[in-house]
């Protein structure tokens, strides 16, 4: 082999190289990215579990004859959950709050999800919701 052959292969692995590099940071932007949004998503689930506990405790007691017993209503426990949501600077929503039984406190909260990294890898805005439901009960 010359001395001219040996030069030609100068240099060739630097565009393999910058390549692993490009696709090394498009490793990264992503997995930060899913990271944050799973965070985000159970950030959002403790919001419902939070408000669905909160509007449990929105019950009135209801007394017929000698039993007594916990009733919530949609209104009360609409109020406690938006208490809670409201008091908490995260960017939810209180979408629903409601007492399917009477016994029980559903609540649905939604936020949207922008990633901290911009990257043209991962869509921005991606909207994220929670329901949580909660009993009351007597004892």
């Amino acid at each position: 082999m010359t001395a001219r052959e040996q030069q030609d292969d100068d240099g060739s692995i630097l565009p393999l190289l910058l390549g692993y590099v490009v696709l090394a940071l498009a490793v990264v932007f992503v997995c930060t990215c899913a990271t944050d949004l799973y965070i985000a998503q159970k950030r959002l689930d403790s919001l419902a579990d939070a408000a669905a506990l909160a509007g449990a405790d929105g019950f009135t007691l209801v007394v017929e004859d000698e039993s007594v017993r916990a009733e919530l209503t949609d209104d009360g426990v609409h109020e406690q959950a938006a208490a809670v949501v409201g008091a908490m600077s995260s960017g939810a929503q209180l979408v629903s709050a409601s007492a399917p039984d009477g016994v029980s406190a559903r609540v649905t909260v939604a936020a949207t999800w922008h990633p901290p990294l911009v990257s043209a890898f991962v869509p921005d805005g991606v909207p994220l919701e929670a329901t949580a439901t909660s009993r009351t009960a007597l004892r």
